[in-house]
């Protein structure tokens, strides 16, 4: 029988060592991603389970609202909507698979976020802290374990993958701007309060979020008022979110500030940047080149919560 239990800071390096061995197509990646799921600074509940000396780590967390914090576990008040759950990362060192770590992992997190009103667990990404948007489908046995558990395909999302080696040049289109009265800025760290604002009105509290934690952040204004955004970094090496208000589109916004903040990822020293959990695929295609790369399957299934009158 495999034992798991709650991960702690003690074991944060052996995490950091499994997912590296564990994640091959996210091994330079791993430790970072490590770090944005143990660190979270969002409103959600976490959960972080190792197994067998940390040769396996799973990471869930809760998205939308469920039962109060003294509810009893496991019970949602009738009327009450329960939680989604996620889950956020599964690894298994390669020496340890095939020993059903990967199930006693998943089966462990999911009693867990059942104990927390969770109704509904999801392999898919739970923004704005999130690894993937779900599964990539070059790691089989993590679609084949997912399925085997009872999970059901319910959508798939895309990465687009942009050379920074191209022209990201940007003097003719901002001064084009210029002559109908918008002006692109760049929003230092620190100091994105009223770009988050916009977002967060226009959009989401977790693109706020992002915005406000991302590396690198740029912006268009006309006469005071807020038209567009795009940022880049708070899902490492990752560009996005970016968005343009209803008013202010057709003028060409979204091209000039996905390639202001392409160009400071060339300067970070990368050559690729990934275009995270893309929408319009033809508008990334045509303005900088990108190209479909990194496919996800997202999973679904419900889970059996006791209701409460």
């Amino acid at each position: 029988m495999v034992a798991v239990r709650e991960a702690a800071d003690t074991d944060v390096d052996a995490i950091h060592q499994t997912c590296a061995a564990a994640l091959t197509l996210d091994a330079v990646a791993a430790p970072a991603l490590v770090e944005l799921l143990w660190k979270a600074e969002v409103d959600r509940r976490r959960v972080a389970l190792v197994a067998d000396d940390c040769a396996g780590v799973v990471f869930a967390s809760t998205s939308q609202p469920g039962p109060p914090d003294d509810s009893p576990a496991g019970v949602v008040a009738v009327g009450d909507p329960p939680a989604l759950g996620h889950i956020d990362l599964l690894a298994v060192h390669p020496r340890a698979q095939g020993r059903g770590l990967g199930r006693a992992l998943v089966t462990a997190a999911e009693e867990r976020l059942a104990g927390l009103g969770v109704g509904e667990v999801r392999f898919a990404g739970n923004p704005p802290c999130y690894a993937w948007p779900g599964i990539d489908v070059r790691y089989t046995p993590a679609l084949c374990l997912a399925e085997r558990l009872g999970y059901e395909r319910y959508q798939m999302a895309w990465n687009m993958t942009a050379d920074l080696s191209r022209d990201l040049s940007t003097d003719i289109d901002v001064r084009r701007l210029a002559g109908v009265g918008v002006e692109v800025r760049t929003a230092p760290v620190g100091r994105r309060g009223t770009v988050a604002e916009f977002v967060r009105t226009h959009w989401n509290d977790s693109w706020a979020w992002e915005v406000e934690h991302a590396s690198g952040c740029h912006f268009a204004v006309r006469s005071g008022e807020l038209l567009a955004f795009a940022a880049w970094g708070a899902r490492p090496t990752w560009f996005g979110p970016m968005g343009t208000a209803p008013s202010a589109r057709g003028l060409g916004l979204g091209r000039v500030l996905l390639r202001r903040c392409l160009s400071e990822q060339r300067d970070a020293g990368l050559s690729r940047a990934e275009i995270g959990w893309v929408g319009p695929l033809r508008f990334y295609s045509r303005a900088v080149g990108a190209r479909a790369e990194r496919v996800f399957a997202l999973y679904r299934r419900r889970l059996e919560v006791e209701a409460h009158v």
